[in-house]
């Protein structure tokens, strides 16, 4: 038996070369591992005593040659393949151990080149493993350290590797070399200038971790990141304390995040099953998550809190009072850490570079049935400009209040109404069917949770427009005194002329922001 050895990562080779050895097996090499197998002492083929060709071009061509890919994809029940290439002196090969050029760590480098990237990309390599993955009946082809293990025991026991494991591991090239391209082709189509939603799309993601289930208990789940630079996205979280994260705590925590990086000045999240149910910024982190509480203090229970300052020990005692399944900061002090760390069912999460926002390549997946949908993310907050339509103008304090209650409502389930004043979420209507029910619920909720004085003075953002005048009636019933909202409504001037009415300030954005 023969088997030919290339490899990137070296993990386990010279030990798994020396058994093979041990069995009889003919080593053929190329490059650094035919270097550091002949420098622990194996005997070692070189390529070029194969091919009868020397490896040129700076190590371009080494074993793209009829005598390797012969050898690999001759099927040995087929006769006629057999006195082929016994006819062209061509020896079989057994086992290919083969993983690829670093492509995926050299693009990772801040200050990689193009070239540099195009010298990365594996030739060689993918063509062996496809031709020894297409052969899986006689060839045993190797991509993961993993699995040497394996391979060794069958061949150990049996003298072979079963047809079993060698389609297992054929599959496995399969998807790594389509995981393989689809990195090439997505770097290569963002720097020549591709559409961004071409004909066909291919996207490629790394395993995080497997979910002891989904959404339900009866729904299997996994969590992948993109492959990058995962600084300052949730994927580049290092967990300090606590179980490991379910399904919904990722995807709840993600409504979060993405809400709270709209915020400069020491700011407090709290959310629950991805809408946010406590928003406040304050002078610090500690007065930012006492505001937050008080404006729901039910609904945080057994919620998300994300906070863009580390969390100090006073802001830990506060939230050491409730149950909570996750708060996310850029640190914790010692004594924080120390209060919270006490409780078994929280969990603890950190995030580096927490402002940073997603990139605006990024995109929006959503599943539906038989494909899916795509877009940008929704990574503005406004249109080109405020548009005051009514005759009163909002005063910089209410101004203020408009542009941090149109950050709510832009992460609130459509139809979404947020009410906020003072830096502060005063209610919030999520996920209604029309808008009038959700303008009834943050209202209600306001004044229920912190009183009609709360919800009087206040600002109320809506995010999409109002098709009726009925939403700002209500508005007015309540005291609220300014509204934010996109405007494109054909019925836009039945809403300016109730505002007019009852002196309220509204501005249009010119942007709309539906969250389903």
């Amino acid at each position: 038996m023969r088997a030919l050895i290339s490899v990137s990562d070296k993990t386990g080779i010279v030990e798994f070369a020396k058994e093979l050895n041990n069995l009889g097996i003919e080593i053929v090499s190329t490059g650094g591992t035919y270097n550091k197998l002949k420098e622990a002492g194996l005997p070692v083929i070189g390529i070029s005593e194969v091919t009868g060709f020397p490896e040129c071009l700076d190590g371009r061509v080494k074993t793209l040659h009829p005598k390797i890919h012969a050898g690999l994809l001759a099927m040995r029940s087929n006769p006629e393949h057999m006195a082929q290439v016994k006819e062209l002196n061509v020896d079989l090969i057994d086992i290919v151990v083969v993983n690829l050029y670093p492509f995926k760590q050299t693009i990772m480098k801040p200050d990689v080149t193009l070239e540099d990237a195009i010298e990365n990309i594996d030739i060689g390599g993918p063509t062996m493993l496809r031709a020894a993955a297409k052969n899986y009946q006689d060839v045993s082809v190797i991509i993961d350290p993993a699995d040497y293990e394996q391979v060794l025991s069958e061949l150990k026991e049996n003298n072979r590797v079963s047809v079993k494991t060698n389609f297992y591991l054929a599959a496995k090239v399969f998807n790594h070399t389509a995981y393989y391209d689809t990195m090439i082709a997505n770097y290569l189509k963002d720097k020549a200038g591709l559409p961004k939603y071409p004909d066909t799309i291919s996207m490629t993601f790394e395993k995080v971790q497997e979910m002891r289930y989904g959404e339900n208990p009866h729904q299997a789940a996994a969590f992948y990141k993109e492959v990058g630079d995962n600084s300052g996205m949730l994927t580049g979280i290092e967990q300090l304390h606590g179980k490991e994260l379910s399904f919904n705590n990722i995807n709840d925590t993600h409504g979060a995040l993405e809400l709270l990086k709209e915020y400069d000045e020491p700011t407090v999240v709290a959310c629950k099953h991805s809408n946010p149910c406590g928003v406040a910024s304050g002078k610090d982190i500690y007065e930012a998550y006492t505001k937050a509480y008080s404006t729901d203090p039910v609904s945080i229970f057994g919620g998300i809190v994300c906070a863009n300052r580390v969390i100090d020990k006073a802001t830990a005692e506060e939230m050491s009072k409730i149950f909570l399944e996750i708060i996310l900061a850029p640190g914790f002090d010692d004594d924080a850490f120390e209060i919270l760390a006490k409780k078994k069912n929280i969990r603890l999460l950190k995030l580096d570079n927490i402002e940073r926002k997603q990139p605006e390549t990024a995109f929006d997946v959503k599943k539906v049935s038989g494909g899916i949908l795509i877009q940008d993310i929704d990574n503005k907050l406004l249109g080109d400009e405020l548009k005051v339509v009514t005759d009163r103008a909002p005063s910089p304090e209410e101004m203020e209040d408009l542009l941090f209650t149109w950050k709510i409502v832009k992460y609130t389930k459509s139809n979404g109404i947020a009410i906020g004043k003072n830096k502060q979420s005063i209610g919030v209507g999520p996920g209604q069917v029309n808008r009038i029910w959700a303008t009834e619920q943050a209202i209600d909720h306001g004044t229920k949770q912190l009183g009609a004085d709360a919800v009087k003075g206040a600002a109320l953002a809506s995010d999409a427009f109002f098709p009726f005048d009925d939403c700002v009636e209500a508005a007015a019933k309540a005291g609220i005194t300014c509204i934010i909202q996109p405007g494109g409504s054909v019925r836009d001037q039945d809403s300016i002329d109730a505002c007019n009415k009852h002196g309220i300030a509204m501005v249009f954005t010119g942007m709309r922001h539906f969250r389903h």
